[in-house]
């Protein structure tokens, strides 16, 4: 199993902190929401999943893996990031759950990777950080599954 120190920037939520906003900016860069750092993103600081109760117990990692997946404060972050993102959390934690975080990391990388220059599209901005080209749509989890990167 993979540990948590070689992934830290899928959250306990799902979410792929290497396409967000705040992780891809150059000014005041957030490091990803399980690193420790001083100045933390207020996002970061009052993050209810992040300072659930029952996330720490039992050495629990991703919220797939607590009784209550998927709770309330899940369902509501993974409906807003499904109508404005197009992107689920639960499906995330689902598919880490199913085929293992590395498969998960790779299909991430397969699925977010900017048609032109192969850099990171922001989930949030819908544009690749790395030759600013605006993307209109990323590639489903479904759809990279039909071409065969998936297992």
């Amino acid at each position: 199993m993979v540990s948590i120190k070689q992934t830290p920037l899928i959250a306990p939520c799902g979410m792929n902190c290497s396409l967000c906003t705040a992780y891809l900016r150059e000014k005041n860069k957030c490091p990803g929401c399980r690193e420790i750092a001083i100045k933390k993103p207020i996002t970061r600081v009052e993050c209810k999943i992040k300072k659930c109760d029952f996330l720490p117990t039992g050495g629990m990692k991703f919220c797939f893996q607590c009784d209550r997946f998927p709770c309330n404060r899940l369902q509501h972050l993974d409906q807003r990031y499904r109508t404005k993102y197009g992107m689920s959390m639960v499906e995330n934690l689902e598919n880490i759950r199913k085929f293992g975080i590395q498969q998960f990391i790779e299909d991430e990388k397969a699925r977010w990777a900017c048609p032109t220059c192969g850099g990171t599209i922001c989930v949030h901005k819908r544009y690749c950080y790395s030759c600013r080209k605006k993307e209109q749509q990323t590639i489903s989890l479904k759809q990279i599954k039909r071409k065969g990167t998936a297992k």
